[in-house]
């Protein structure tokens, strides 16, 4: 589904504050795949996704979309084939128009837009029924600005306009960071059962490692930019947190220290 062929990436090249973000990534991931990625901060992890949605380019290599080569796409391009869902519950809906309209913009994603109606009547009922598989009784409030709005409550759903067209992979940068633990638990499970339902392939930033453990069929843990480390299927299931710990160690040639809070 999506290949990243030995891509690099700079920022600040030639100056003091150079940053080597991205170094020679080579990543396979195949349809279906729910990857679950951590890493220290500065690691990499959100300019690797930001790179396969389009934010930037990389200064070298290719990216691949079910065979699409779409190295050179723009963001908007690439938004008919990947959706993501941000850290920010902010930034993935627009607060001073209604849910359904929300919910009718993200309905035309990669279609022509034309000068008809936004939100049609027929389209009500879908939202409405879609809304309620939340269980946060937004199918009542399909006037409300979103503005008004819960931080959870805008997460849910930016996570359903994210999959109100089926994406080709949907990417989840630290999309639960934001909120109390609790909404977290709760968007989580609304997660899990989207991805499960579509047969989603995705891509999961997280800093909990109990989380990257236990979502998901495949872990990589990124480091200074690198790929350190790559684990799927039983072996994944079987790992701790403390085996995550080490194995960060181990890849920089040191012993385990006390402070296993390093990732977390």
């Amino acid at each position: 589904m999506i290949t990243l062929d030995a891509c690099q990436k700079y920022f600040h090249k030639g100056s003091v504050n150079e940053v080597f973000a991205l170094n020679n990534i080579n990543l396979q991931i195949e349809e279906g795949d729910f990857i679950t990625v951590i890493g220290s901060n500065g690691a990499g992890k959100s300019t690797l996704l930001n790179c396969i949605a389009g934010c930037f380019f990389p200064d070298t290599g290719k990216i691949i979309v079910n065979k699409k080569d779409v190295t050179r796409w723009p963001e908007y391009k690439r938004a008919r084939y990947i959706s993501r869902v941000f850290q920010d519950p902010l930034l993935g809906t627009c607060p001073s128009a209604t849910i359904e309209q929300n919910l009718a913009l993200a309905n035309r994603r990669g279609l022509r837009r034309g000068l008809g109606r936004g939100v049609k009547v027929r389209d009500r009922e879908i939202f409405r029924s879609r809304l309620a598989h939340l269980g946060l009784g937004l199918e009542k409030r399909l006037l409300d600005k979103v503005g008004l709005l819960s931080g959870g409550q805008r997460q849910a759903l930016t996570m359903l306009m994210a999959t109100m067209i089926r994406p080709e992979v949907l990417l989840l940068d630290e999309h639960i960071a934001a909120l109390d633990p609790k909404t977290a638990g709760k968007i989580l499970a609304l997660t899990r059962d989207i991805v499960k339902e579509q047969g989603l392939t995705s891509m999961m930033i997280t800093h909990n490692m109990k989380h990257a453990i236990s979502f998901g069929n495949r872990l990589i843990m990124l480091h200074q930019g690198r790929i350190i480390f790559d684990v799927r299927g039983e072996e994944k299931k079987a790992l701790t947190v403390e085996d995550l710990v080490r194995r960060f160690y181990e890849s920089q040639g040191e012993e385990l220290a006390m402070d296993s809070m390093l990732l977390s």
